[in-house]
């Protein structure tokens, strides 16, 4: 199979879809592997890395989609990168479709297959290809939000850790999964109060058990959120529902309530955001304020540290790429449910129901796809 990797365009997006190493792993699996001049400059990677390990440099990502059976990156197709998709090709990447119509519209016209990071499973119930993304994110969250509370930034100007005589910030983690177990982790790593919000009690006895009161839990509730964020110097959220919009946890009329300068850190923007006034921002301009309020909502957060993301993403994403190189996507499907839970996108059709229930369009049973 032909393997392309084009450089991502997305505004400060660092990353790649592919490490040297990865595609030397391809090319012993007797495949071909094209990348774009500079595409792992970002994170390091130089083009005579990937040629020493065997792949070829191509000098457009226009030669990269014409060339390749199967795309591979890190961040959704920007339009003009959908454009030049083609029915019949593979796209294996982040997508987030739920919050993004326009994404979806062009990737049903471009009739091509379209498997998800985000929403492929595993055995024990997790999203292993989102897993490493959740746990850069999460544990980026408190540094990017106690940049975002200093005073020059527009924030309270209240340290992570206090001082003796003066107590620490007060820092809210909405969500008790990955990204909020290592927000939390880091958090109160640096010195701050922190308590957790999950909806899970067995989630929160795992909490209470591994991290013994390092940091408090409480039960999620509507009411429990609201009284939680009047004293917060920080709010991050962190809720996942897979492949669906986050729900809104906090609306603008609540903001009247928490303290001017506080920061909301939304790490769940990918998927449209869990607090009600969040909106895509990039590392370039990532702040923005809201009645007071500091808002952090960078859509590729892990990007700021690519090396690290890269390499942790590449790991995790290797096997399902060999696999996919190696079988064909759907003879690999066939073999593992789990894959096949990330196909969101076929020939046309819709094929994940989140998706089609966030953007009222009709869905396809994945299943009866690959029997087609």
């Amino acid at each position: 199979m032909k393997i392309g990797c084009p450089k991502e365009i997305k505004p400060q997006e660092f990353r790649v879809g592919m490490t040297p190493n990865a595609a030397g792993e391809a090319v012993a699996h007797g495949h071909e592997v094209i990348i774009e001049t500079g595409a792992g400059a970002g994170s390091g990677f130089e083009d005579a890395a990937y040629v020493a390990a065997g792949a070829r440099i191509a000098d457009t990502a226009q030669e990269v989609f014409a060339t390749a059976d199967m795309i591979l990156k890190v961040k959704e197709p920007q339009a003009i990168e959908r454009k030049m998709l083609r029915e019949g090709q593979l796209l294996f990447t982040y997508l987030h479709l739920a919050p993004d119509p326009d994404q979806t519209h062009d990737l049903l016209k471009s009739g091509c297959t379209a498997i998800a990071y985000e929403t492929v499973t595993d055995a024990q119930g997790g999203l292993p290809l989102l897993a490493p993304m959740s746990e850069v994110a999460g544990r980026l969250a408190p540094q990017v939000g106690s940049w975002t509370l200093q005073k020059a930034n527009g924030g309270r100007g209240v340290l992570m850790g206090g001082v003796p005589g003066v107590g620490p910030a007060k820092v809210v983690v909405i969500g008790g999964g990955v990204v909020g177990t290592h927000a939390a982790q880091v958090a109160a790593g640096m010195g701050a109060d922190v308590t957790v919000l999950d909806r899970s009690l067995p989630r929160l006895r795992y909490l209470d058990d591994v991290f013994g009161g390092r940091f408090k839990n409480q039960y999620s509730t509507a009411g429990a959120t609201a009284e939680l964020i009047q004293d917060a110097d920080m709010v991050i959220g962190a809720v996942l529902i897979p492949g669906a919009a986050a729900p809104k946890l906090v609306t603008r009329e609540q903001l009247s309530t928490m303290k001017p300068g506080a920061v909301l850190v939304d790490v769940a923007i990918d998927q449209g955001g869990c607090f009600e006034t969040s909106k895509a921002t990039t590392h370039a301009d990532p702040i923005y304020d809201v009645d007071g309020i500091m808002h952090y909502c960078v859509a590729n957060m892990p990007g700021a540290v690519a090396r690290t993301s890269t390499i942790a993403l590449g790991n995790a994403t290797l096997p399902f790429l060999l696999s996919l190189a190696d079988k064909g996507w759907k003879q690999a499907c066939q073999d593992d449910p789990h894959l096949l839970n990330g196909l969101n996108v076929h020939a046309g059709q819709l094929t994940y129901y989140a998706v089609g229930k966030a953007l009222g369009i009709d869905v396809v049973s994945p299943s009866m796809v690959i029997k087609t």
